[in-house]
């Protein structure tokens, strides 16, 4: 852990150096973020976890509810735990955009709207087959997220699960001096089943989580895309939390798939005779961690022995997810017990089971 711990505070260093030196309008704002109590049982995990925190050298002030709600006024906060160093906000499509931009500027080629269709052992290299026709490569290093895999190792491990958000009209002067929230933190609540939200650079709250989906049998599709049961549900909690704007209109709204595996952390593998890598599984984790697989599997494709590579993190694999109907079956009890811990602070059975398995399952 300490190590792992080095290693993210370098990877953050190099993001923030790459956006500068690139010249890329990211938006990144260094605020930390504030983890907040809104259960008794809450309270002392946060305080708990402020604590790990310094002892890894990160900077964590526990803040009691009325200091809490200095910072962001809800009634429903009992506490909270600022994390200062470590942790930042970006616009992660302006990074996208930026990044894809330097890349070509770079001499690299980006094909949008190219589907790969199917990879196959080609000699020495890889043969990739494109709808519009087909490419070779010495080594081929995949990033396929949520998407339906091209190699069939990766299907073990990632499950597609839908997050969704809504993003508010920008905020009135008036509405922002209701909630405070001068210092613009990133924030998120403390159970399983979480809420993240953010203030824009043009001042609407972004306001996501919660309710993750897993659909059956891995579905995936843009007609999952809009889920107005869950934006109802993410609209009523925004107004728990922040009574004082009530009123306010939600301007826009969309989901997506983001890839899950069972250790809620990325994970690394080979395909096609090594000649194939792949990085897949961050659980909605991906802006920051995305440059550290990015590393990690260029070595891999490398074949270098660094210090990366030799990580327990990358030599492992997380436990496989069982095909259906157990997938659905497991992934939907957990989602259940996970809000019943939530209600009553106490693991089940269940969820004690998947903690000495190791598992990481959370919202």
């Amino acid at each position: 852990m300490p190590r792992l711990e080095e290693l993210g505070r370098e990877n953050l260093e190099g993001i923030v150096v790459a956006i500068a030196e690139l010249g890329i309008d990211a938006r990144y704002e260094p605020v930390g973020v504030l983890d907040v109590a809104t259960r008794t049982h809450e309270v002392e995990e946060l305080e708990e976890h402020a604590e790990k925190l310094r002892r890894f050298g990160w900077e964590a002030e526990w803040l009691d509810r009325d200091a809490v709600r200095a910072e962001i006024d809800s009634p429903t906060y009992l506490g909270g735990m600022w994390q200062k160093t470590g942790v930042g906000i970006l616009d992660p499509a302006r990074l996208a955009w930026g990044l894809s931009a330097a890349a070509e500027s770079l001499g690299a080629a980006v094909h949008e709207a190219t589907p790969v269709l199917d990879l196959a052992q080609d000699g020495a290299g890889v043969s990739i087959s494109t709808l519009g026709g087909s490419a070779r490569a010495r080594r081929v290093v995949l990033a396929t997220s949520a998407f339906p895999p091209l190699v069939r190792s990766i299907r073990r491990y990632v499950v597609p699960v839908y997050d969704y958000v809504l993003v508010t009209e920008p905020l009135s002067a008036e509405q922002r001096e209701t909630i405070g929230w001068k210092n613009r933190q990133g924030a998120a609540d403390s159970g399983n089943q979480f809420h993240y939200y953010r203030l824009t650079s043009d001042d609407r709250i972004l306001w996501g989580g919660y309710d993750a989906v897993y659909n059956f049998r891995n579905g995936l599709g843009p007609h999952l895309d809009q889920r107005p049961e869950t934006f109802r549900m993410l609209a009523q909690n925004f107004l728990t939390t922040f009574p004082q704007l009530e009123g306010i209109r939600f301007e826009y709204r969309w989901g997506g798939a983001i890839d899950t595996c069972s250790r809620f952390c990325m994970t690394f593998g080979r395909a096609l005779g090594g000649r194939a890598v792949y990085v897949v599984g961050f659980t909605g984790l991906g802006v920051g961690a995305s440059r550290f697989g990015a590393r990690v599997a260029l070595d891999l494709a490398d074949g270098v022995d660094s210090e990366v590579t030799r990580l327990k993190l990358v030599r492992t694999r997380p436990l496989p997810f069982p095909p259906e109907p157990l997938r659905w079956a497991g992934i939907t009890l957990t989602r259940k017990e996970l809000a019943r811990a939530d209600r009553t602070g106490s693991r089940g059975l269940w969820l004690r089971a998947l903690d000495r398995l190791g598992l990481g399952f959370d919202s």
